[in-house]
């Protein structure tokens, strides 16, 4: 995640990052207190939504709705490249309050809810 633009980065009124995922890259399942705008620049990706699987490449755009569940798995070849746009201070979260046993350090860690750096 690189951050692009954010509140904390001189007064953006949007947090704005790009997501660079490695071939073969599979995000944890978390949700957002907020809509998320997800465009994709180049590689492909299959996103869980809410129970639905959603095949997006390079020019497709998806709106993702506050409070469900997601999850990205990126291209196995190719990998992905995609903006995101929020409301600065979205809160990530764990559905149901259970932490992926390999879960990363940045991700909340049971029922916490975070902002995470890119959207701060």
């Amino acid at each position: 995640m690189t951050t692009l633009a954010s509140p904390s980065q001189g007064g953006a009124e949007q947090a704005v990052w790009r997501v660079d995922a490695r071939p073969g890259m599979v995000g944890p399942v978390h949700a957002f207190d907020a809509e998320l705008v997800w465009t994709w620049l180049d590689g492909a990706a299959v996103v869980e939504l809410g129970g639905e699987r959603f095949e997006v490449g390079a020019g497709d755009t998806m709106v993702l709705p506050a409070g469900v569940s997601r999850q990205m798995l990126a291209d196995p070849e190719r990998g992905f490249v995609s903006i995101v746009a929020a409301p600065p201070g979205a809160h990530v979260y764990n559905p149901g309050g259970v932490s992926a046993p390999d879960a990363c350090d940045l991700a909340p860690k049971g029922a916490e809810r975070t902002v995470p750096p890119w959207a701060r």
